[in-house]
């Protein structure tokens, strides 16, 4: 297998692939982000990214004949605790050709290219959205410790750079709360990622979180030139959402070598 020296070889091998550009960390002198390593053999690529949303995650792609001896030697040399993620017909055909590999969940990956569909004409009708401040950055928590407790993206977290949101003042408390939230986290240099959307329950249904992931999709793209996120396949109403807004789907399967 041939080491990947920065993200300039990483892109040669890989044109275009939005998750091995997110996975890789690219940086903007073109460094990959700390601790990350890449190979390739043959029309396999493997980015290695330790502690990404909050795993060591290992982003593959290629022909699962080329993909399957790369992936051994990339986990004989950096370790089992990487989670892979990929295509669904290439992770299923890692599994069948790797001992001690267990199917993990199934995921989309979405993307956008360009500004949430239908922005400009809906903009009028739609509710605030504001970059969040400290202080209601750490209201936000409670959004987390009561209806999404497994985000890896939440208030305070290793790599979440800054959250957007919707905040209300019907509660009767002197301050508004945040009742709509989504963070941009683990962002790389030409891929923006959204992460950590939640709504209030007694909020939704009135498109709080079409709002605030339009909202912040219209930033990262015109920043980074294009965004992502990753959400589980069983998850129809966010899936929705994010069609709705104009982001494609590409199923992916995640595994990981089942410890003994």
């Amino acid at each position: 297998m041939k080491e990947l020296r920065g993200w300039p070889e990483v892109e040669r091998a890989a044109p275009g692939d939005s998750r091995i550009a997110w996975a890789a960390q690219e940086r903007p002198d073109g460094e990959l982000g700390p601790g990350v390593r890449a190979w390739r053999q043959g029309s396999a690529v493997v980015v290695a990214s330790p502690d990404l949303s909050g795993r060591d995650r290992l982003a593959v792609t290629g022909e699962v004949g080329d993909t399957t001896p790369l992936v051994r030697d990339v986990l004989d040399e950096v370790g089992p605790s990487y989670r892979i993620f990929g295509p669904s017909e290439l992770v299923d055909g890692l599994v069948e050709r790797i001992p001690g590999l267990g199917l993990l969940g199934e995921l989309y990956w979405m993307e956008a290219h360009r500004t949430p569909r239908g922005r400009e004409r809906r903009t009028g009708s739609r509710p605030e959205v504001v970059w969040l401040d400290t202080a209601a950055e750490k209201a936000a928590e409670g959004l987390f410790d009561h209806h999404f407790p497994r985000s890896y993206a939440q208030p305070g977290r290793r790599g979440v750079k800054r959250w957007a949101g919707i905040l209300d003042d019907t509660d009767g408390s002197d301050s508004e709360r945040p009742v709509a939230v989504a963070a941009e986290a683990w962002s790389s240099s030409t891929c923006g990622f959204m992460a950590g959307v939640v709504t209030h329950p007694e909020m939704r249904g009135k498109g709080l979180s079409q709002a605030v992931c339009a909202f912040l999709l219209d930033a990262l793209v015109s920043r980074h030139g294009r965004a992502a996120l990753m959400v589980h396949r069983h998850n129809a109403p966010a899936v929705g959402t994010y069609r709705a807004l104009g982001m494609t789907g590409q199923a992916l399967r995640a595994t990981s070598l089942v410890q003994a």
